[in-house]
């Protein structure tokens, strides 16, 4: 069995799941939610002085995977990942496929998504589907589990709250990592990640509503933790209160330009007030 420090792994079907990484975050403002009350007012947000605000009410938590769990792509490049998915598609005669944007993302998402766009359930979108996959399931190896993420996973479920994942990436993934970590048993079998239908990827907010259904949760009982505006728009749509985790301050301003109130750059503060004693 692989064992990393401090990570989160699961089996079963799609887990909702928050990766970050292992990385010490740099500082960012940290906000919560005051009274589970709109997370897009900022006057419903203060410091975080008090982690009670910020999971008050959340008796289901759902995890995006890579960034509030681990950094999937830690040693094994994202970057070089889509590269390739872009030259594969160019050896097949393809190059005019993509938009010069999407030929240079640094992000192998954005070109399956662009390539789905056209070619919408299309053996090509399955073939490059399961190219990704297989990039993503080598990444589990070298994956970096984001600082207190294990901790608070595993000391969340034994309060009580129920934890899932809801990820872009492919449920083996999830699982896989999840499992390696001894964490599978926190999430099974609520995760939730990719499928055929890349058009129902997040922002879209299905993975959450799948697991919401699932675990028999309403919208305001439940906490979403992400690290992508997608996640932040994907939670507003459900109707679920969002906190955002940000290790750097690059990512704090891409999600608090996108309207994101509660952003935490360390997930300690949750683990601490939940260590204390009761959430409510």
């Amino acid at each position: 069995m692989v064992r990393r420090p401090l990570g989160n792994h699961h089996d079963g079907p799609d887990t909702l799941l928050v990766t970050s990484d292992a990385t010490q975050a740099d500082p960012v403002t940290q906000k919560s939610e005051k009274g589970r009350k709109d997370p897009g007012d900022p006057e419903n947000s203060s410091d975080l002085n008090d982690p009670s605000d910020l999971i008050r009410g959340a008796r289901v938590v759902l995890w995006d995977f890579d960034g509030p769990v681990c950094r999937l792509f830690a040693g094994h490049s994202a970057e070089r990942v889509a590269k390739e998915l872009v030259e594969w598609l160019e050896g097949r005669g393809l190059h005019g496929l993509l938009t010069e944007p999407e030929r240079e993302s640094l992000d192998p998402h954005v070109v399956l998504r662009a390539v789905d766009r056209r070619h919408p359930g299309s053996d090509l979108v399955e073939e490059l589907e399961a190219r990704l996959t297989q990039e993503e399931l080598r990444a589990t190896s070298s994956a970096l589990p984001t600082p207190y993420a294990d901790p608070l996973i595993r000391t969340w479920t034994a309060a009580g709250s129920r934890l899932a994942i809801t990820t872009n990436n492919s449920p083996r993934v999830v699982r896989r990592y999840l499992a390696d970590r001894d964490l599978l048993g926190c999430f099974a079998p609520h995760v939730y990640g990719r499928t055929q239908q890349l058009s129902l990827l997040k922002p879209d907010p299905h993975c959450i509503n799948r697991a919401l259904n699932a675990m028999g949760a309403a919208p305001d009982s439940a906490l979403m933790i992400g690290d992508t505006p997608s996640d932040l728009y994907a939670a507003k749509a459900a109707g679920v209160p969002f906190v955002g985790y940000a290790r750097n301050e690059r990512k704090g301003k891409v999600l608090r330009d996108a309207g994101a109130t509660t952003i935490l750059s360390s997930l300690e503060p949750v683990l601490e007030h939940i260590r204390s004693g009761p959430q409510a």
